[in-house]
């Protein structure tokens, strides 16, 4: 169901007359129509809320990185994927991309790396 704040902005444009009483009953109608797929089976699943990476020193045990980022914020994220991934043997960043596309969840990467004595882990929760 249209929020309230939904309904009210699509009444004001129908006061100020940029938009019919038949365009604003299209508009509610899509709204409810978008309401009802976002609670259908299919969307029920919870959504992953957080991307995290983690980057441990082998030698030690101790974290280096531990990033977590909103997953509404993933595509910024990801931009920064050279910075915390590059040159590791192993690590694809466009096959990460594509199972967060995909709505994978859980740990997606489980590298290390001998010669830099790192140990990367990335998770979609």
């Amino acid at each position: 169901m249209p929020t309230a704040e939904e309904r009210l902005r699509i009444l004001k444009m129908v006061e100020r007359g940029q938009i019919s009483a038949e365009d604003a009953a299209k508009l509610l109608e899509a709204l409810e129509e978008r309401d009802k797929a976002e609670l259908s089976p299919a969307s029920s699943k919870v959504k992953a809320r957080w991307f995290r990476v983690r980057i441990t020193d082998l030698k030690s045990g101790r974290a280096k990185v531990n990033v977590n980022i909103p997953m509404e914020l993933v595509s910024i994220g990801l931009k920064l994927r050279a910075r915390f991934a590059s040159g590791i043997e192993g690590f694809n960043a466009d096959r990460v991309i594509e199972m967060i596309r995909e709505g994978t969840r859980g740990k997606l990467v489980d590298v290390e790396d001998d010669e830099s004595g790192e140990r990367v882990e990335i998770f979609v929760e």
